[in-house]
């Protein structure tokens, strides 16, 4: 197996949920991952979805995409990044695993209010509003792993 960097993973995986895997060797993995990617996001219309919304047209979007379908995305896509993370690291470091878990919980949350929110008038979407609710799920994780750290230590 090729080690890759820890940010070249997440990178790559930010790219396509899978190719942080294929490009570590592990192939099994990473088609597993690219498949369901491209399950999920062809019966949602993702793709359709984030070409609308980057042209400025988020209702049409929230029209086109299968949210049934595009719920699964944010927990495949964020356990992809963190299994590529994980795979990059020389040592595991402990409870790692936390802001990505409540970076798929937000993203999530975002996606189901999604077709209610609108700023000062403004529809954001089934594509952007998801992607600003992953800020403050990274926060959250960051402060609960960064505490049960802290916890643990003063424990021992």
């Amino acid at each position: 197996m090729k080690k890759v960097e820890p940010l070249e993973a997440i990178l790559w995986s930010i790219a396509l949920p899978g190719f942080s895997q294929l490009l570590s060797g592990s192939i099994i993995k990473g088609l597993f991952f690219v498949s369901l990617e491209f399950i999920i996001n062809v019966n949602s219309h993702f793709n359709k979805g984030i070409m609308l919304s980057f042209l400025g047209k988020t209702a049409e979007a929230a029209n086109v995409i299968d949210y049934q379908w595009l719920m699964f995305y944010p927990c495949l896509y964020m356990f992809a990044m963190w299994d590529a993370f994980k795979m990059a690291q020389d040592k595991e470091k402990r409870y790692q695993y936390i802001p990505f878990a409540f970076g798929a919980y937000f993203v999530t949350i975002g996606l189901m209010y999604s077709p209610l929110v609108y700023v000062n008038g403004i529809f954001i979407g089934p594509v952007f509003l998801p992607m600003i609710f992953l800020i403050p799920g990274l926060g959250i994780g960051f402060i609960i792993q960064y505490i049960i750290i802290k916890f643990k230590k003063l424990k021992n």
